[in-house]
């Protein structure tokens, strides 16, 4: 790419109109940037845009997983559940962007092709698919971590005459089950989630597993008045205690060893926790997710809440985890997902011992036998953490494109930058805690983090920022050495990039938690940004 004269000129673009590109938009307008966002999606609210299938709703608590930086907000909006639903959770970014008139900067149903450093103009020159061509001083990919659906690489999908869905690529418009024969293809969260409602309608769901995944009950409900009422006097407190927490939830882990408990006294913590719900139980003990035989008393645990909530033994055993450490790879957190499997009409099939041999025009081919279907449902993830990055013609210096120097493996300085990459940032990308944490923790301190790096550098009259090939280096042995004495390598997860074929198997996640990168990131920015580099007296790069 070539400087343009007829470029539009903007302070920063920002990739991403979600909670991340919401939020920065916000906060860099308020430092007086010149700023575009732009968004392939037809409107706000990023993950909560796409993801619109039957059961979507958060595994975060509602009155966590919202934000913080506007506190009259916070007192005026009041959630419904426990778990806000995705109806739920994208009107309130909705309201949100109207609130703070965030659309007039907005570009949305444009997708970014190509983004290039221009050395000599200092500048990110950018092109849309829409042939826009921009110029900017910044250049922020907040693309999200779950943000590119992988379908299964199963011969025949081209063939099939009925209806056929992702779950991250939901329609806008109802999708009716009723009377319907329905396969279900893949057990993760998204399929947690959706199997009871399809079920509720279809004449018949045939459910496709090939690796079964540890979930426990959210004990989802309405909120009570007294209740909300209590944590927004709290919202501080609790907000404050997210930052420093492990996995950005407004709860403090013991630091007592599971060994240090009778099994009695285990067996009463995991209940009582249990009882509460979702990821609550991971902070049961303090080395659960560094202790092989510690983690398997919890895994034991949870397999026996299967078998109990299943009435078949052989359907509760196909769906017990026996191959990997509770939380190697991200529990799920379900509303009636097994007590869904003794309904007549929901049936289990173990995909790795039958694999799906092929899609036909009437069904799925498995074990030699045509099995019709009027609908398939791809529960099947995502390209996770690093798929919209890749996806993109993203080029530093020299024209270093990000797909080599991701060629072994994703690395990067702090989760938020590149070495080679001047003025641009990531929100939450890999090597910071994204998705093992609350996002809406992570996001926002990312995004804190980008908006006072940028004033930093306008304070002292300096043009370019990024990281060092040593620092990056520094970054990605630590994140590694971190990862290594954990248990989640042990698990061929979307963590470690294993669910798609031919990606480099890196863990991809700062295992180090939370509160602990937050004062590294704060360390970095008081001792001066150390690790970057930095130079020049900026160009002119307003508006026009």
């Amino acid at each position: 790419m070539t400087p343009s004269e007829n470029a539009t000129r903007f302070d920063a673009i920002i990739v991403g109109a979600g909670v991340a590109g919401m939020y920065l938009l916000h906060r860099l307008r308020a430092q007086g940037l010149a700023v575009r966002v732009i968004d392939q999606a037809g409107g706000v609210g990023g993950t909560w845009y796409w993801n619109r299938y039957p059961g979507a709703r958060c595994d975060i608590e509602s009155m966590t997983y919202s934000y913080s930086w506007d506190e009259e907000l916070e007192q005026e909006w009041t959630w419904s559940e426990r778990y806000a639903a995705q109806p739920e959770i994208l009107r309130y970014l909705e309201h949100v962007a109207d609130r703070h008139d965030l659309r007039r900067d907005m570009q949305l149903s444009t997708r970014v092709t190509r983004a290039a450093y221009d050395e000599d103009a200092g500048t990110w020159e950018v092109e849309t698919d829409a042939g826009d061509r921009y110029a900017a001083r910044f250049f922020v990919m907040a693309t999200g971590c779950l943000s590119v659906p992988r379908l299964p690489d199963i011969p025949g999908s081209e063939r099939f005459q009925g209806e056929a869905y992702h779950t991250g690529l939901w329609p806008h418009e109802p999708v009716s089950f009723a009377g319907k024969r329905v396969a279900v293809i893949g057990t993760g969260s998204s399929a947690i989630q959706a199997i009871p409602l399809i079920a509720d309608e279809a004449r018949e769901v045939v459910v496709f597993q090939r690796t079964p995944n540890f979930s426990v009950p959210a004990w989802n409900r309405p909120l009570e008045a007294e209740e909300v009422s209590e944590r927004k006097r709290r919202y501080r407190e609790y907000r404050e205690l997210s930052k420093t927490t492990s996995a950005g939830n407004p709860w403090t882990s013991r630091d007592l060893s599971i060994w240090d408990a009778t099994p009695e006294e285990r067996a009463a913590e995991f209940e009582a926790r249990y009882g509460v719900g979702a990821f609550y139980i991971h902070s049961a003990y303090a080395d659960l997710f560094d202790d092989a035989a510690a983690n398997e008393e919890l895994a034991e645990f949870i397999r026996g809440k299967i078998r109990e909530r299943v009435q078949d033994p052989e359907t509760a055993r196909l769906l017990s985890p026996y191959d990997h450490p509770v939380g190697a790879k991200r529990m799920c957190v379900d509303t009636r997902y097994y007590e869904t499997y003794d309904r007549e009409h929901v049936r289990l099939v173990d995909a790795r011992a039958t694999p799906i041999e092929e899609i036909t025009e009437g069904g799925l081919r498995v074990g030699g036998e045509e099995l019709p279907f009027d609908m398939l449902v791809y529960a099947t993830g995502f390209d996770a953490m690093t798929g919209a990055l890749l996806s993109t013609d993203l080029r530093g210096r020299d024209g270093l494109a990000i797909q080599d120097k991701w060629r072994d493996g994703a690395r990067s300085y702090l989760g938020l930058a590149l070495a080679g990459f001047p003025n641009l940032f990531l929100v939450t990308g890999p090597g910071s805690p994204s998705v093992l944490s609350n996002m809406m923790v992570s996001i926002e301190q990312h995004v804190d983090w980008i908006a006072r790096c940028i004033a930093w550098l306008g304070e002292h009259g300096l043009a370019t920022i990024e990281p060092t090939a040593e620092a990056e280096d520094a970054w990605v042995d630590h994140v590694r050495e971190l990862g290594e004495a954990s248990l989640y390598p042990r698990a061929a997860s979307w963590y470690m990039g294993a669910n798609v074929p031919g990606k480099p198997r890196v863990l991809l996640p700062y295992v180090g938690g939370v509160g602990r990168y937050r004062s590294e990131c704060e360390r970095v920015a008081e001792d001066g940004y150390a690790g970057f580099v930095t130079a020049g007296a900026p160009a002119a790069s307003r508006a026009d």
